[in-house]
């Protein structure tokens, strides 16, 4: 017989995410245009894609990135102690219940949310738990009730995505504070996971909150500068927090390619500043048309949003016959919704034409 794993790996039920993990497998796979992520549509800006042809993979990458973490860091107003680059936030969240949690401790998610904070804190043993907002609030999360739980069960690390993925809300920094405050008297780590927060109009600084030690602020660089495929992100916080994270980092995370990209990003922010306005104003126009289909679409703040459209298992299958792929949101407790990305007008409209044909909009309003 085989050696068993141990057993949070045994028990690990592994998420279900976007893109090409969320295709069929396969002589049938085939092309498709792709809603269920949310990404930048309008691609690389031209000085990313050459620092890309410029960089040399036959050399091994600075392991600790240092060029692209003062880079970050001057971004902020802080130092590069202050800051780590990690292979996109998902790594971020695995290093940070590696580092943070032990069997036996507690990690509250604010749900629904992005399912790898369950996944990386049950790897580690601990016991998760849930505070969840609800769809009659417009899932809204209340940062009062949030704190009272956080006081009362003094949970290790708190979850908290701002902007939420999957449903788009965004919490005002007094909001975050009040939430903040609760880790600091219960010992708690704040996560607050800010991946999609250059797609918000008016995104407020989470910086000055590094001051209280319990926040750890996760950043992608994956999403918003249309690196993806690269996988890029980074941390910052407190300097004793990023030491203990870069301890468990795997050697080598960040490759050259990715750190010279990241470079480049960040000296084209005048580009991606330019197309993160554009893809606002696309996103409202393509909430519009889905609304005058007579779907019922939530608010959000980012460049995705939530679809009601009655069995999101059956419209996502409808739709991939068609070669058009949407996040069917039963992995997130939402099985009556799809979310979906904004991308080009072209694109947006074949989803558009693609619903009014599949969706039983009479069935979807009960």
């Amino acid at each position: 017989m085989a050696v068993l794993p141990r057993r949070e790996v045994l028990d690990l039920e592994v998420e279900q995410h976007g893109g090409p993990g969320y295709l069929p497998e396969g002589p049938s796979a085939r092309p498709v245009v792709d809603f269920s992520v949310s990404v930048n549509p309008y691609g690389l800006a031209p000085a990313v894609a050459e620092a890309i042809a410029r960089a040399e993979p036959a050399r091994y990458p600075d392991p600790h990135a240092w060029a692209l973490r003062e880079a970050i860091a001057g971004l902020h107003g802080l130092t590069s102690r202050h800051v780590l680059v990690v292979n996109g936030t998902a790594q971020a969240i695995w290093l940070l219940a590696l580092a943070f949690l032990s069997p036996g401790d507690t990690a509250l998610v604010v749900a629904p949310t992005f399912g790898e904070y369950r996944v990386a804190s049950q790897l580690m043993g601990a016991q998760v738990a849930f505070w969840r907002s609800l769809e009659e609030d417009g899932f809204v999360p209340d940062a009062d009730a949030i704190a009272s739980r956080i006081l009362r069960s003094r949970p290790r690390l708190v979850w908290l995505c701002n902007p939420n993925n999957p449903t788009g809300t965004y919490l005002g920094r007094p909001q975050v504070e009040v939430i903040l405050e609760a880790c600091v008297r219960a010992g708690s780590l704040l996560a607050l996971d800010e991946a999609y927060v250059n797609f918000v109009e008016s995104p407020w600084d989470s910086a000055p909150l590094l001051e209280s030690g319990h926040v750890a602020v996760l950043r992608s660089m994956t999403k918003d500068f249309a690196l993806a495929g690269l996988r890029l992100g980074y941390v910052v916080a407190d300097p004793s927090v990023v030491r203990a994270l870069g301890k468990v980092q795997p050697p080598w995370s960040v490759n050259s390619l990715a750190q010279e990209a990241g470079l480049a990003a960040l000296h084209s922010l005048d580009h991606y500043r330019r197309t993160w306005a554009a893809l606002r104003r696309l996103s409202e126009e393509f909430r519009r048309d889905l609304r005058e289909l007579g779907l019922k679409v939530l608010p959000s703040a980012t460049n995705f949003c939530l679809v009601r459209v009655g069995s999101a298992r059956q419209v996502k299958e409808r739709l991939l016959s068609e070669g058009i792929l949407v996040r069917d949101c039963s992995s997130f407790g939402l099985p009556e919704y799809i979310r979906v990305g904004t991308k080009l007008p072209r694109q947006n409209r074949l989803l558009v034409e693609a619903l009014s044909r599949h969706i039983p909009i009479e069935e979807v309003k009960r």
